[in-house]
């Protein structure tokens, strides 16, 4: 027998999906004359193809080509586990620089939220090498779709350990709601218009007491 709470968290998930599909839509429409001059510059300022195209893990592990416009220069992709393209990388191109910091080149994922791969709001798709280091617990934030923007991204992003956004992906999981995305895609705004350091220690919600512990093969890490 499904119980009210669980049939409230299926139509809020209802709504959500419904939600992700209008403004993906409409943000596709209005963003596409911004997207040829973005494609101009991109192609003008440095070689390489315009989009950036890789393969990530979503819901529950399933493998989906993630799009971006393409930031750094040409053979750059290679990252390591955990550390973040910092804001004065050098591989990052001229228009790059822009675009990372205005956001602006992730709005072709409004396609991959189209295509039910990903939401406006949920942990941020990593990459498919990075599986192999999780745990049963690191693994929950796969019991959701991706997002373009989550929790973690609105508590400091890349200025806090990867561990510690983890915990705030799981913390997504375990609590979502409509009202909690509402405040994560308010906080975005924000975030996008005074950078993501501003937010270190300015969490959303209450994360007290509930600080899970991960366990690596090398270490146990408690957050």
């Amino acid at each position: 027998m499904v119980s009210q709470n669980e049939e409230n968290k299926s139509i809020q998930k209802a709504i959500k999906r419904l939600f992700d599909i209008i403004v993906a839509f409409l943000a596709i429409l209005v963003f596409l004359p911004i997207g040829v001059i973005i494609t101009i510059l991109i192609k003008v300022t440095s070689s390489g193809p315009v989009f950036f195209v890789q393969e990530r893990p979503g819901r529950h592990r399933k493998l989906f080509k993630v799009f971006k416009f393409r930031t750094m220069k040409k053979g750059s992709d290679k990252m390591v586990k955990g550390q973040e393209v910092m804001k004065d990388d050098e591989r990052i191109t001229s228009i790059g620089r822009f675009l990372r910091r205005s956001k602006i080149d992730e709005i072709p994922q409004m396609l991959n939220i189209l295509k039910g791969e990903m939401s406006l709001v949920g942990p941020r798709p990593e990459r498919v090498a990075s599986l192999a280091d999780y745990t049963e617990e690191i693994a929950k934030r796969l019991n959701v779709r991706p997002g373009l923007t989550g929790l973690a991204q609105v508590s400091g992003n890349i200025y806090i350990p990867l561990e510690e956004r983890y915990k705030f992906d799981i913390y997504y999981v375990e609590h979502f709601s409509l009202w909690l995305d509402i405040r994560i895609i308010l906080r975005t705004i924000d975030v996008v218009l005074h950078g993501e350091g501003k937010f270190v220690d300015k969490c959303l919600v209450d994360m007290q007491g509930k600080i899970p512990v991960f366990t690596t093969e090398k270490e146990t890490i408690n957050l």
